[in-house]
Order: structure tokens, then C-alpha cells, then sequence
């Protein structure tokens, strides 16, 4: 793209936000025929007050629209901006094993390189670094679609379920910064590719991740509804092996079913998936990590509390908070689950009308994963809802956090 004249690049975005050259030039107050001029170089575009006006109806960055990278605020290092976004939705557009179907695979990373990357972008999400990752994500895709499309034989299963994780990865940061399409995308992905891997297991998780894209989206009931009926699919017991793993993919998916619930108000499904998931992490017996779930008993009591605000019911997402969440237990959680939660309990205070200890939470959170924080939606509704509600100047740690999320009362 920073090859391509300028008018290309217009026509280019112009296209992306499927806007016709008649609607664009109506909208520069500009005739089409200048438009298709621009588009076609025939006439240069040299006045910085159009190009930035141009970059503004077409909802980008102008050092972008001109082919340079843009510039990052020192705040907003750890939030994703209109490059990555673009990028990362570039490399879900790509159709590497359809194009090896006909012709030769691009020549990909070997396998234990990819293998590498993969188990440093878990953990680049658990510790909740999501700017580190939505810049890595771009190459990271290309990389493992490249694998899946040119691997075959003994390895064919483990590039597909490599490529699987890191649509999982890609649909679950896209959820949190609030890119819920396009981590519907990635999730639906994961799903398909983990049928190729083989793995029921990891075709449960990206169940969640799929579910939890529709959540975000609104579509909460088939959410619920695919949860429990993968869940059943996969309970430990029976035909079914009761391994660690599996009994940490079965409680995750009932969890989120769980959540899923919550969110239509369904308060007897979510205390029967919640109680069904606890069995699940007593029999597992402790906090663990398998298929990156981070499930065990301290999450499902994350979880309970979760449902709990989304029910409506702070003062009973408080109450877990303090009585049910060991400090020990929970302080072993990775960062990003710790911050979620802290989040969550911001949220439950807010219901109840504690701002004080609502912003201490968010205070918390960001001292542990900064970007849990600073760059989700949810994170800047209760932000502003703090300052809103606070009599008077709101304390100085709490509005020197809200001046660098960039809210406002």
C-alpha cells in the first residue's frame, strides 16, 4: 500500500468502507468527476487540509491515507490503533489453503519457529500486552496460514491446530478492543480449522471464543444454546476420557455458557452452569492452564462474580469478591485474568454506588495489565461513569488514569 500513488490509496479505502465515488465527493463536498480524477493521478492532491479531510471521512489516520506509519500517542502504546486493525483483518481476508489447492504454498516458517511464536502470543495475551500483540498478529497469521497451506503428511494436524490457537488468539484481543466482527471472523475460523486438526478439545475452546464474539455482538441466547450443547458434547465421563484438559475444556465451556446467560438474565442457568463448572474444577483439583483456559476453582469464583454485574447484582459481585477469592490463589492467576476480574468488581462497585473503591479497582487493574484497563470500551464506561457520579475532583490517582484512557466527565 505505501507503493501505491495517493489516489490509488483513496480509491483503495474509499472501497474498504464500500462507499461510492458519488457519496464520497458528496460528502468532501467535492464533484465525482474530482474524486475519479484524484483516484486516477490525473490530479494531485497537495493541500494538507483535504488530505486530513479526507482521511476524516474515511475514519483513518491521515500519516496512514499517505502511506506513512502513524504516529502513537505514548499513552495508547498498549491499545490497538487503525493500522493494526487493518492489518490484522488484511491477514484473516487471506486464503492460503485455497490458493495451494491450485497452485505451489508460500514457503513457510518451520515448525518449531511457529511453534514458538504461538506459546509467546498466549502469553503475550494472558499478561494483557495487547498492543505487543495486535502488531505481532498480522505476520503471526500470515505465518501459521502459510504452515497450515504447505504442511502436509505427520504435520498437517499440528499446523491446522497451530493456525487454530492463533485465530482463538486473534478473536479474543479483537473482542476486548471492542472489534467484535472481525473476532467473530477469527473465531468462526478456529472453529473450522480445528476440525482439520482433529482435536475435540480445541474445537470446544473456539466454541468459546465464538460464543463469546456473539455475546459481544448481542446474540446472547445461540451462545448460551452452543455452549451447553458442545459442553455435553465433550463431559468427561462415559466414552469420554476425564483427563485434566478435557475437564478444563468442558468447565470453560460451561462458564461461558454461564455468562452467556447472564447476559439475557437467565439467573437459574447461570447458577446451574456455574455449580456444574465448580464440579469440574473440584475434580480437576486446582488452577491450571491446559488449552490456555486458566481454569480451576479460583476462575470459576472470577466467573460467578462476573455473571453477578452482568445480572445486575454488584453487591453480590462484592460479596464473592471478598468472601469466596482466596488472595493467594488469586494473586497465581496470569496478569490478564486478575485485571478482568478487577474490571468486573470496578463494575459491581459502580452498581452499587461505590466509586470510591470502584476506581481503586481500576487503579489495581492497571497496575497489573494496563491495557485490560486503558483500551476496552467496558474499562471507559466505568470511568466515566466514576467521574460523573464523584462530588467534586475525583482523587488524583483516579484522574490521572482517566487522563490517560482519554476519558472525560
Amino acid at each position: 500500500m505505501d507503493e501505491l500513488p495517493i489516489g490509488r490509496r483513496v480509491a483503495y479505502w474509499r472501497g474498504r468502507r464500500k462507499m461510492s465515488q458519488q457519496v464520497f465527493a458528496d460528502r468532501l463536498g467535492k464533484s465525482k468527476s474530482w474524486v475519479d480524477k484524484v483516484e486516477r493521478g490525473v490530479r494531485r492532491l497537495d493541500k494538507f487540509s483535504v488530505l486530513y479531510e479526507i482521511a476524516d471521512i474515511l475514519q483513518m489516520d491521515v500519516q496512514l491515507l499517505m502511506g506513512k506509519d502513524p504516529e502513537r500517542r505514548a499513552d495508547a502504546l498498549n491499545c490497538i490503533d487503525q493500522v493494526e486493525v487493518q492489518e490484522i483483518r488484511a491477514a484473516l481476508e487471506r486464503y492460503d489453503s485455497m490458493s495451494a489447492y491450485f497452485d505451489a504454498a508460500p514457503f513457510p516458517p518451520p515448525m518449531d519457529d511457529m511453534r514458538k511464536a504461538v506459546n509467546h502470543a498466549w502469553l503475550t495475551y494472558q499478561y494483557g500486552r495487547y498492543g505487543m500483540l495486535t502488531r505481532a498478529l498480522p505476520k503471526l497469521l500470515r505465518d501459521a496460514q502459510a504452515a497450515d497451506a504447505a504442511y502436509g503428511g505427520e504435520q498437517a494436524a499440528e499446523a491446522a491446530h497451530l493456525l487454530g490457537q492463533v485465530y482463538q488468539i486473534a478473536s479474543s484481543v479483537l473482542r476486548k478492543l471492542g472489534e467484535c466482527e472481525l473476532a467473530w471472523l477469527a473465531a468462526d475460523r478456529s472453529m473450522a480449522v480445528a476440525q482439520r486438526a482433529d482435536d475435540p478439545l480445541l474445537a470446544g475452546i473456539a466454541t468459546t471464543r465464538v460464543c463469546n464474539a456473539l455475546v459481544a455482538m448481542g446474540r446472547a441466547r445461540p451462545a448460551l444454546e452452543l455452549n451447553v450443547q458442545i459442553a455435553n458434547r465433550l463431559a468427561p465421563g462415559g466414552s469420554n476420557e476425564v483427563s485434566p484438559a478435557r475437564l478444563s475444556v468442558y468447565g470453560m465451556l460451561l462458564l461461558q455458557g454461564a455468562m452467556a446467560a447472564s447476559r439475557i438474565g437467565d439467573s437459574a442457568s447461570v447458577d446451574d452452569l456455574i455449580n456444574a463448572a465448580q464440579e469440574a474444577a473440584n475434580l480437576l483439583g486446582g488452577d491450571h492452564n491446559h488449552y490456555w483456559t486458566s481454569f480451576g476453582p479460583t476462575n470459576v469464583e472470577l466467573h460467578r462474580a462476573a455473571a453477578a454485574v452482568e445480572l445486575g447484582d454488584g453487591g453480590r459481585a462484592v460479596e464473592v469478591h471478598r468472601l469466596r477469592i482466596a488472595e493467594p490463589s488469586f494473586n497465581a492467576l496470569l496478569p490478564e485474568r486478575r485485571a478482568h476480574h478487577l474490571l468486573d468488581i470496578a463494575r459491581g462497585y459502580a452498581q452499587i454506588g461505590d466509586v470510591a473503591n470502584a476506581g481503586e479497582m481500576l487503579l489495581l487493574g492497571d497496575r497489573l495489565a494496563p491495557s485490560e484497563i486503558r483500551c476496552r470500551p467496558i474499562a471507559h464506561e466505568v470511568m466515566s461513569d466514576i467521574l460523573r457520579r464523584t462530588r467534586g475532583a475525583p482523587p488524583s490517582p483516579v484522574a490521572e488514569l482517566a487522563e490517560h484512557m482519554g476519558v472525560g466527565v
